[in-house]
């Protein structure tokens, strides 16, 4: 049976999840803490973390499927 687990932004994250849909809803959700977070460091200190809404980079992300045996 595979499993499925994320590279996100050049690190593996330790969650693994038995689907690919699963694997991507999370990766998602990690994409969205990720703006979110650079927004509020913006409106925290816009002089030292500069965030354009529509200039925004997602980080990087690939599900990996590996073999439980």
């Amino acid at each position: 049976m595979s499993r499925f687990k994320l590279l996100f932004d050049g690190e593996y994250e330790d969650e693994v999840f038995d689907t690919e849909e699963a694997e991507e809803e999370y990766a998602l959700y990690l994409c969205s803490c990720t703006r979110q977070g650079a927004e509020i460091l913006h409106m925290s200190n816009p002089g030292d973390y500069d965030y354009d809404e529509d200039n925004f980079e997602d980080p990087d992300y690939e599900i990996v499927e590996i073999d439980d045996d």
